[in-house]
């Protein structure tokens, strides 16, 4: 039989409209000097994915496909498409991003040329496909870089100095059989890494062979993974960390002395807070306050009150958490219909924060002089700017957890 040089695995579900421009691109974009398969494996899709894939074997692309019998959920679908690989590398592919061509190739060279690595990293572009253009790589490497087999301090270091995430890769074959395995509290792409380093060398290459789409044609808002994570895994990312050094320290090849442990202990700490910077910014532009402040004081307590991130947070936090807090008392208190602003300045202004962080459209908004019945009065939410106002209210009927002055909503939001 002949030997496949690369499988390229594909993941999906339910994304036949995706899968096909990426199926699309192996017939119009990748031209590959060596032979090459595709092993698609489906994660129990209910859309036409099956009819996809069949369009493209009669179009010759040399595709397997497998079908789970159930969801299994998308990094137990990924890494069982490993086990159908027959190639000797294994690259892979979301269906909705993009391989570069002289990447893979250079890439794949590499690899025939260094027999001992196990697994060849690169950094990757984030690509708008909208406005078609590349951002930054995701991190640098200033020229191909490798770690012999078992050399972790050396790895840990480069990892921390580059602010390095070890995700997109090509693996040999014979290497993942035993290094990809699911992990749910150490972030995988550091768990891998160990897994594959405590086996043979590992090398970093300079030049991107993947560009990971951030915004599609198809549909510029779908859900991403990648993006997800961004926003929640930080104590995954420390988690990942912690057990590639310890995966080190097992095999004596990393110094956990009481010195060495603190010092790799801050490295870790810091890290992860470079990390959660990143969220913090990014769930203020989601508009979720109320998360951003969770963050803001973790942040503050791991030493990083003067990072730009969290300076600029510091200025606008107070006013947004204590609105979004309303919205979300408002919201969640069952069959409330309205929300009565007593002593507010501007009622507009305020009435159309509450709608941009979340407030329900069915919620009415209406001022202090509003008639209101027996029946609405017990529906009927109340903020009011100054505590002594609260006993008015309460005394008209209104329930005395449903009146919130603006004390209530700030006295937690200590910046």
């Amino acid at each position: 039989m002949h030997q496949i040089k690369l499988s390229i695995c594909i993941p999906t579900y339910n994304r036949a409209p995706f899968l096909e421009k990426a199926l699309g691109y192996f017939v119009d974009l990748y031209k590959f000097p060596f032979s090459y398969e595709i092993v698609v494996s489906d994660n129990a899709s209910t859309d036409d994915t099956c009819e996809v894939v069949k369009r493209f074997l009669g179009k010759g692309l040399p595709i397997r496909y497998f079908r789970q019998v159930e969801n299994f959920g998308a990094e137990a679908n990924s890494l069982g498409s490993y086990r159908h690989a027959l190639g000797e590398y294994v690259l892979y592919l979301a269906d909705d991003d993009v391989l570069i061509n002289e990447g893979i190739i250079e890439a794949i060279r590499y690899l025939d040329l260094n027999i001992d690595v196990g697994a060849c990293y690169a950094p990757w572009y984030t690509h708008d496909e909208v406005d078609g253009r590349d951002n930054p790589p995701f991190y640098s490497v200033a020229k191909n870089t490798k770690f012999k087999k078992q050399a972790f301090e050396s790895c840990f270091d480069f990892l921390i100095d580059g602010h390095v995430f070890p995700e997109i890769a090509i693996f040999r074959s014979s290497a993942l059989r035993s290094a990809l395995v699911q992990r749910h509290f150490a972030y995988w792409a550091f768990s891998h890494l160990a897994h594959f380093l405590d086996q043979g060398a590992v090398a970093f290459l300079e030049n991107p062979f993947y560009r990971q789409v951030i915004r599609s044609k198809i549909t510029r808002d779908r859900p991403q993974a990648g993006h997800a994570e961004v926003l929640t895994a930080w104590d995954r990312y420390r988690g990942g960390l912690e057990y590639f050094l310890y995966i080190g320290a097992k095999r004596g090849a990393v110094d956990m002395n009481a010195d060495k442990r603190r010092t790799r202990d801050a490295q870790v700490l810091d890290f992860t807070m470079v990390r959660m910077t990143v969220a913090l910014r990014m769930w203020f532009q989601k508009r979720d306050y109320v998360r951003a402040y969770e963050l803001y004081t973790r942040l503050m307590m791991g030493g990083f009150a003067s990072h730009p991130e969290v300076a600029e947070a510091r200025n606008v936090l107070p006013l947004m958490v204590a609105v979004q807090t309303l919205a979300q008392q408002a919201n969640t208190a069952p069959e409330v219909e309205k929300l009565l602003l007593h002593g507010v300045d501007n009622h507009d202004s305020l009435a159309d924060l509450l709608r941009e962080v979340g407030l329900r459209s069915e919620i009415e908004i209406v001022a202090p002089a509003t008639e209101l019945t027996e029946t609405e009065v017990g529906r009927t939410a109340v903020f009011v700017t100054e505590v002594r106002d609260r006993e008015h209210y309460v005394r008209k009927g209104h329930p005395p957890n449903l009146v919130l002055s603006e004390s209530d909503l700030l006295s937690h939001v200590l910046m």
